[in-house]
């Protein structure tokens, strides 16, 4: 079966053979154009042509894990710590209202000073000023009652990136006292609770294999996310990982296009690391299939310092307030940003 035509399989029933995916893995040239012009073609028939916006609030930098990939690891000691309050996270969401903004992602390590009541005083607060928007977590692993906690206080999704569905490769990535299988469980709570639930992977991250991404793509068909961020490893100078080969842009963009044919509905970020890698990569992202971009609403002083990995843009462009920026290098790819909450077309909230 040549490419093109196991392609247009993928369109049409959600799924191939192991071999088949493996296969797709590998293609370029005109077969991933053709790949890309699929999934493009796929994401316009159910969004048109809109780009959801989101405003990416990074309210802490500190963290109790100490993953060997990332720049915010608990024993980087070189890390410029800094927390804000919940009335700056509160301003942060204020600016982004007046600018369009109609989901907020508070995203930050695990940190432990935030309580789960406090973080859901300040779910609660963001809501009570902006009750028109959604607002997404990204501030990693919890119990079911945490979980619960905040969606009862008005959160709607939740970021958790599974980072590999290959056990072997996430101990690989991971110290010894995080667990896959905890990783599995809480994405597992989230869908349960009712959150709109987002996963997702590094690509090109050390050790990973063919077989790996393979196993990434079975977990996302079984689980059915409603979003999921992907994007190319970098490496940070101060992890274990710091002379790793990068992920590529090419690499990412093929498996945006694969995961767009195989979630045909699901919400897909062109993601920052993305545009990190290449001037226009998030231009790239969206004509390989993805509809979201996230902008930093975080205040100017402490954009420098969220730094997972190396060389993160967190000025110019990526400063949400160029918001008119952001929309001229969307029109550049084909599409327009929208002021919408941009949930997932089969989402209510309470659905479990």
């Amino acid at each position: 079966m040549d490419m093109k035509t196991l392609i247009d399989k993928l369109e049409a029933t959600r799924d191939l053979t192991d071999g088949e995916f493996l296969a797709l893995l590998t293609c370029t040239g005109e077969d991933m154009a053709y790949l890309a012009e699929k999934a493009r073609d796929l994401r316009d028939r159910i969004y048109g042509k809109e780009v959801y916006l989101r405003g990416l609030i990074e309210f802490s930098n500190y963290c109790k894990n100490d993953c060997l990939y990332c720049g915010i690891r608990r024993s980087n000691g070189n890390a410029d710590r800094y927390r804000l309050t919940a009335e700056e996270i509160l301003s942060c969401a204020d600016q982004g209202y007046e600018l369009g903004f109609r989901t907020f992602v508070l995203q930050s390590g695990e940190d432990l000073w935030f309580s789960d009541d406090a973080m859901a005083g300040l779910i609660r607060a963001l809501k009570d000023r902006h009750p028109d928007c959604a607002v997404t977590l990204s501030i990693g692993e919890k119990d079911r009652p945490a979980y619960q906690k905040y969606f009862d206080a008005g959160a709607d999704r939740y970021l958790l990136r599974h980072e590999t569905a290959d056990r072997a490769h996430y101990e690989k990535l991971h110290p010894a006292d995080l667990s896959w299988d905890h990783r599995m469980d809480c994405l597992q709570s989230l869908r349960d609770i009712g959150y709109q639930v987002g996963c997702g992977m590094m690509v090109g991250s050390p050790f990973q294999t063919p077989e790996c991404l393979l196993a990434d793509l079975r977990f996302l068909q079984a689980f059915q996310p409603e979003m999921v961020g992907i994007g190319p490893f970098i490496p940070h100078k101060d992890t274990p990982f710091k002379d790793s080969p990068p992920g590529t842009l090419t690499d990412t963009l093929r498996l945006l296009s694969i995961i767009r044919l195989l979630l045909p509905e699901v919400l897909l970020p062109a993601t920052t690391a993305l545009g990190t890698i290449h001037p226009t990569g998030r231009e790239q992202g969206i004509r390989a299939g993805a509809n979201v971009v996230m902008p930093n609403l975080s205040p100017r002083g402490v954009r420098g310092k969220y730094l997972l990995y190396d060389n993160k843009i967190c000025t110019g462009d990526e400063a949400a307030e160029c918001v008119n920026c952001m929309k001229a290098r969307m029109e550049s790819a084909g599409c327009r940003v929208v002021v919408s909450r941009g949930d997932h077309p089969g989402y209510r909230k309470g659905d479990a």
